[in-house]
């Protein structure tokens, strides 16, 4: 009879997961002792016996995800890392995983290595990607699956991404339907693929409408309070109508100057943002934006990650979720 019981067969039997009933075999991970003397009982009763192969796994297994965060202080400011860690930790939560925390920049990615090096790990989640980053570059060179939320230039990379070029393209051509005529957009760090993704959109916007956007009207590489506050001051000066901000952020310290420069929005200038998020959600006026539903990716993300560690042969290189676009008191004509 054992022969013929398979691991997902006990854990239906007992009506628990197959990732505990991996723990319980193998004394690994957290399960509790009641748990795990259910499942040792009943694979004596039924005599059941895991395969070299499924052992071999169960043995292995840390029943940690490491999931990475930008260390850099203005992107830990944002909402969207957080909401995106919650979705990942409610899933696998429920999966009976944990996670370890590597906090990484460009060039730093001691936090990560330390962690994969040491074998605490199960597979790593990145939660941004960076033009020649150091993190993909480590990753490819382990035996060890990964995957990254955000796009990235190699075809091998399991990728979970956000429609940033579709829905920059989409609202900056509502914006250019309502006429208005000197738009300029600040745009944080160049390096990372979101920005470029956007800048994308935001450009092929003008094409598609055959305008022509004014160079002098895009500042890029803003990335600090002082650099965002000149930005503004040199659009205003330009005669800006329509100032659009990369992410939320940007936003945030645009309204501030606006207010400092005692401009009304959106008697005195338009504000939009290519990332909504709660900081955002209770300004007044209320501030027309993309909406993207962090907890969705991330939960896809980690979903993801179990598939691959499963073994599942077609899990996508590829995946994309949608987005919103939020019409608010921001851009309206007055």
């Amino acid at each position: 009879m054992g022969s013929n019981i398979t691991i997902d067969d006990v854990a239906k039997a007992l009506g628990i997961s197959k990732t505990t009933v991996s723990r319980a075999i193998s004394g690994r991970g957290r399960v509790s002792e009641k748990t795990k003397k259910r499942v040792l009982e009943y694979i004596k009763e039924v005599d059941y016996v895991p395969n070299a192969m499924a052992k071999g796994l169960a043995q292995r297994r840390n029943f940690n995800i490491c999931v990475t965060l930008p260390g850099d202080y203005n992107a830990m400011e944002l909402s969207f890392f957080h909401s995106i860690l919650v979705g990942i930790s409610d899933y696998l939560a429920d999966k009976e995983y944990d996670i370890l925390i590597a906090k990484v920049t460009e060039n730093d990615i001691s936090g990560l290595k330390r962690i994969v090096n040491n074998k605490k790990v199960d597979g790593v989640i990145l939660t941004r990607t960076v033009i020649d980053g150091e993190a993909i570059k480590f990753l490819k060179t382990i035996d060890m699956p990964y995957l990254a939320i955000g796009s990235c230039p190699y075809d091998d990379v399991v990728q979970i991404d956000s429609m940033n070029y579709e829905g920059a393209l989409e609202l900056t051509s509502i914006l250019l339907s309502k006429n208005f005529k000197k738009i300029s957009l600040v745009c944080g760090n160049m390096l990372h693929y979101v920005t470029s993704d956007r800048l994308n959109g935001f450009k092929d916007a003008f094409k598609q409408a055959n305008m022509k956007f004014d160079s002098s009207l895009l500042y890029a590489d803003v990335v600090s309070e002082s650099g965002i506050d000149k930005a503004v001051e040199d659009a205003l000066r330009n005669g800006t109508d329509c100032i659009v901000c990369m992410d939320d952020y940007i936003c945030t310290r645009v309204l501030r100057k606006l207010k400092t420069e005692k401009k009304k929005v959106p008697r005195d200038v338009k504000v939009a943002s290519f990332y909504g998020s709660p900081i955002l959600e209770f300004n007044v006026p209320a501030i027309t934006c993309l909406e993207y539903p962090e907890d969705e990716i991330g939960m896809l993300a980690a979903r993801t990650m179990l598939e691959m560690l499963e073994g599942e042969e077609e899990v996508p290189l590829k995946q994309r979720v949608g987005y919103n676009v939020v019409l608010k008191e921001s851009t309206k004509i007055v």
